[in-house]
């Protein structure tokens, strides 16, 4: 299968700028997935030109609620000396810069400050946002788009298929608790559905996702593979896609989102990495 120029995901940079934003409305959707919408003038000229982009959160200090942002300069991003705050990366899950919003959601495992402070949001609290400082635009023309992940993964997910158009096919494969924890996905497009339940086990198995390939039919062409998870699980995926079904690597995202047992924040993985 050959990259289409018209299909080669590309990068769009944006201008860094910090918002002062607060909670408008809170919505749990399901027992693993909160749901914040943010409002303010800052976000009039707001963009988000990928699915899987990120804003960054400026966590405000859990005792006094200060939020700390940096200033700018040609050196970079300075922070007053010994306030360098909490930061977390999370994807917009919607935006419209008439109404001034933005939808962020939240995974509940392994709660780490940005998820304990959105357990504890109420309307009216204060909080900055960042980014995003670019995009990979991965096209929606392919015929076919393939999209693993876990609950992290779902706002990008529910975002990539919501902007589908009605002639794509999409194939996912997510990992969630147990039925519960399921999202009703709003998409034109042709969408066919995994949920992989953990039913009480800790978060990120490989084992669900390996038994998950041995089931499914992946498209023979026109298709993009796109991964978010745990850092050991997406680094697996990609190894058997490449590996055991001769997948080409120009035809996967694979990312990051979390790593279990730490605090760390996503990262895209390199075309290199095992």
């Amino acid at each position: 299968m050959n990259l289409a120029q018209d299909k080669k995901p590309y990068r769009v940079k944006h201008a860094l700028k910090f918002r002062q934003i607060e909670v408008q409305q809170i919505q749990q959707l399901t027992p693993s997935l909160l749901q914040i919408v943010l409002t303010g003038d800052d976000l009039a000229d707001f963009v988000s030109s990928a699915f899987d982009d990120h804003v960054k959160l400026f966590i405000p200090h859990p005792d006094t609620g200060e939020i700390i942002l940096p200033t700018v300069s040609e050196q970079g991003l300075k922070f007053p000396e010994g306030k360098a705050p909490v930061m977390r990366d999370y994807t917009p899950r919607a935006y419209d810069t008439v109404a001034k919003t933005i939808t962020l959601e939240f995974a509940i495992h392994e709660a780490g400050p940005a998820t304990q402070w959105a357990l504890k949001a109420k309307v009216g609290d204060k909080i900055a946002i960042a980014g995003p400082r670019g995009s990979m635009v991965i096209p929606d023309s392919y015929q076919h788009h393939v999209l693993f992940g876990d609950e992290t993964a779902l706002p990008a997910i529910a975002r990539r298929l919501a902007e589908l158009p009605a002639t794509a096919h999409a194939l996912v494969i997510v990992e969630v608790d147990s039925a519960a924890d399921q999202l009703q996905w709003q998409t034109q497009a042709q969408v066919t559905t995994h949920w992989l339940h953990r039913n009480g086990q800790s978060a990120a198995h490989i084992d669900f996702f390996d038994q998950a390939l041995t089931q499914l039919q992946l498209p023979k062409e026109d298709y993009y593979i796109w991964i978010a998870a745990e850092l050991k699980v997406a680094r697996h995926l990609r190894k058997r896609l490449v590996n055991d079904f001769a997948v080409d690597k120009a035809f996967i995202k694979a990312a990051s989102y979390w790593q279990k047992g730490t605090q760390n924040s996503g990262q895209t993985l390199a075309d290199d990495e095992d």
